[in-house]
């Protein structure tokens, strides 16, 4: 209630586009979160999700009023916010004058690795997120739903891409996380806006059909009840439910099928209470009506990742036509529509160890698989192929002793063997599908039991590459290599950081020693200066950061980090103002404009005029207040030939070795000039860097902004709008 009437507070004066107060979107996204019946804290979060993003209140303030854990999540949540406002949107190319011309499939190719880059910089943020309380997502996914129901109100362009979007990230997210009550409205809504034409055809056709299928349900309902009840099982829940449009359109394209050839559009559920009442259950179907051949799955021996437990049939129903049936416990229904949110609600209603342990299990799992992730794709291309394998839909495999394996559909025996251990997959010589030999590149399937044999002397071929589905399986085999080139890695390293000294104009033989690599390699995690070198031979660690952590002189940075005297110089500046004349112009500290911002000039006591852009906190200052408000005047503002400005920057990353020199190269391959930096980590392994840059114009910074943004530790970056003054 707290939560509400603050949120209530904060956005009063807020409207969305629709016209609605603002309050009514996160107290639906909170009542979305208690149909989930997530626990206390995210339905808070769900309410203040907002208020740190678009109002003055700060995470300390959240924390100070509520509590830590939820200031944490809100956190999350807006920090996730940031990264989801436009990241997934295709890029624009940025010109950049010192380059030629592109062809015209060159510029297609570079803006398909633009776009690899971004989404793969994004997906990262979206699982370091996940990684740390899967709470965030779930109300980020609530938030998502919630947009999604009223997206009638947008432009049709942005609902497009929301849309689209939805399809390519959120719904998969939710099915890989389980939670079936959220996929399924996800999915109608964007397919509603995506392709509004197959929509509404498949949804007329569907209309017209509904009276003579709910008849012949209606007809099974009754026959399945009156048999559960005489054969021991008196209290079965036994329902309808209709298929999705969006799944109906995606059977009609996998199977290249028309609507009219379609029957099974409705299916029935039967619920009970215990695991034996569902195999129960299931010989009571299959002597009222002949099970179809082949159609039927298991995935109550053989759950799926995302928890999901059923029994699947499909029978030839009443009046001949195929009727699909499904068979779970309550337990079971509840993990299928809530997903990894069912975790929480367990938690807070302490209902025994063994759900929450079961849950936790599953999580740590999940968890395990991102952090993985996280650290073996180290290219955007492949980091995709990766996040792709996570949401896939997944094959269940056997080993010959009954364990079971999940597998991103696609996947090979070669998939299988690094499932199974590092060793066992360098080792593979020969594989078996259900005691048959197959080829290393087998596409395993549901249900198969899988053996690879292996032997001492065996070794990856680089063949494997191309077999391997997952990134998994392809990081382990690469690693083998590198392992093995140590020697080449080794001399290529020393190389590289020769090169790399010589251009800083430092002295390479007295540098890299053996005694002053061995300080530094700590730093870099690696236990000795051959290790280092090899790290930096094969490309995991950069010849820039060594230097940098190597050289004497402290004020000496990698390329683009330039300490020390700035050029820019107010004096240059070219600004017309109107009537009025001989007077000084400068630049305010506060949100230091540059060519191309709109800025707005305000008359001070005594030292002339000063330049503010129109967002500046304090111009929105003076402009409620009668008396200052007069003396806002407005200005062009072009800048000078050849001039740089100052402007104070703050990138927002996710902490990790080299990053600061990386950052630096970009600044230098975008010839912008570092006059000043101040660093800070924190305790969960974020980082923020404060930066004083020199830029020419809007369009220059908007290029910096651009290639920093590309690299995937990033988080956010943006200008900084300093305190108050004149």
């Amino acid at each position: 209630r707290r939560a509400y009437h603050f949120a209530r507070k904060m956005h009063a004066k807020i409207k969305r586009r629709s016209g609605e107060p603002y309050i009514t979107h996160p107290l639906a996204v909170a009542q979305i979160l208690a149909e989930l019946e997530m626990d206390i804290q995210t339905l808070c979060a769900g309410l203040l999700h907002d208020v740190v993003e678009d109002t003055k209140v700060t995470r300390e303030d959240i924390e100070k009023m509520f509590s830590k854990e939820i200031a944490d999540l809100v956190d999350g949540v807006t920090k996730l916010q940031k990264v989801a406002k436009d990241e997934f949107a295709i890029n624009t190319l940025v010109d950049d004058d010192d380059e030629e011309p592109l062809e015209p499939h060159e510029e297609a190719r570079k803006q398909r690795l633009q776009e690899q880059t971004k989404n793969a910089a994004n997906m990262r943020k979206f699982f370091m997120f996940m990684a740390q309380d899967l709470r965030v997502i779930v109300v980020k996914l609530a938030d998502r739903l919630h947009n999604m129901r009223t997206l009638s109100s947008m432009l049709e362009h942005k609902r497009l891409r929301i849309a689209r979007e939805t399809l390519q990230v959120y719904a998969p997210l939710s099915h890989r996380l389980g939670i079936g009550q959220i996929k399924w409205e996800l999915e109608d809504l964007a397919f509603k806006y995506s392709e509004p034409e197959e929509f509404n055809r498949i949804a007329n056709q569907v209309a017209q059909t509904r009276d003579e299928r709910q008849g012949e349900v209606d007809e099974a309902i009754s026959i399945l009840k009156e048999r559960l009840q005489a054969e021991g099982i008196p209290d079965a829940y036994v329902m309808g439910r209709p298929k999705h449009l969006w799944s109906i359109y995606q059977k009609m394209l996998k199977q290249e099928l028309d609507f009219t050839d379609l029957f099974d559009l409705v299916a029935v559920r039967i619920i009970v209470h215990t695991k034996p009442q569902c195999y129960h259950a299931l010989g009571i179907v299959s002597g009222i009506w002949t099970p179809m051949p082949g159609m039927y799955s298991d995935y109550i021996a053989q759950g799926k990742s995302n928890m999901y437990q059923s029994l699947h049939l499909k029978v030839i129903g009443p009046h001949l036509r195929p009727l699909e049936i499904q068979i779970r416990t309550w337990e079971m229904h509840r993990t299928a529509e809530f997903g990894v949110a069912a975790h929480w609600a367990y938690k807070e209603k302490g209902e025994g160890g063994k759900v929450t342990d079961q849950f936790e299990k599953k999580l740590n799992w999940l968890r395990q698989q991102i952090f993985d992730l996280q650290n073996e794709a180290k290219e955007p291309g492949e980091f995709l192929r990766g996040a792709n394998d996570l949401f896939a839909d997944q094959v269940f495999v056997f080993t010959p002793k009954g364990d079971i394996f999940d597998m991103p559909v696609g996947a090979t025996p070669i998939d299988f063997a690094y499932r199974i251990h590092s060793n066992v997959g360098d080792r593979t010589v020969l594989a078996k599908v259900n005691s048959k030999i197959v080829p290393l590149g087998h596409e395993l399937s549901n249900g198969d039991v899988v053996e690879v044999q292996t032997r001492t002397d065996a070794h990856p071929s680089r063949d494997w590459l191309s077999l391997a589905k997952t990134t998994h399986a392809r990081s382990k085999i690469k690693a083998y290599f590198k392992k093995t080139n140590h020697g080449d890695n080794v001399e290529l390293g020393r190389e590289s950081l020769v090169r790399e000294a010589e251009r800083l104009g430092l002295d390479a033989h007295t540098l890299l020693k053996d005694e002053n690599l061995r300080s530094v390699a700590e730093h870099f995690n690696v236990p000795s200066e051959d290790e280092l070198l090899a790290a930096v031979g094969y490309g995991t660690i950069s010849s820039s950061s060594v230097v940098h952590r190597l050289q004497p002189n402290p004020q000496l940075a990698p390329k683009g980090l330039v300490l020390g005297k700035g050029r820019a110089d107010d004096s240059k500046l070219k600004v017309k103002t109107g009537d009025i004349d001989n007077v000084l112009i400068r630049r305010s500290r506060c949100c230091q404009p540059i060519p191309g911002d709109e800025v707005v000039g305000y008359v001070t006591r005594g030292r002339g005029i000063t330049l503010h852009r129109k967002e500046c906190p304090n111009i929105k200052q003076y402009e409620k207040d009668v008396v200052e408000n007069q003396r806002l005047t407005p200005v062009e503002y072009t800048g000078g030939d050849n001039q740089v400005y100052s402007v104070s920057l703050i990138i927002d990353c996710s902490d990790r070795t080299g990053l600061l020199a990386d950052v630096g190269n970009i600044f230098g391959e975008q010839k912008t000039f570092i006059t000043a930096i101040n660093t800070r980590s924190f305790a969960d392994g974020t980082a923020k860097f404060e930066i004083s840059a020199e830029v020419r114009d809007v369009e220059h910074l908007a290029k910096v902004f651009l290639s920093v943004r590309r690299l995937t530790d990033v988080l956010d970056i943006d200008r900084r709008m300093g305190g108050k003054g004149k």
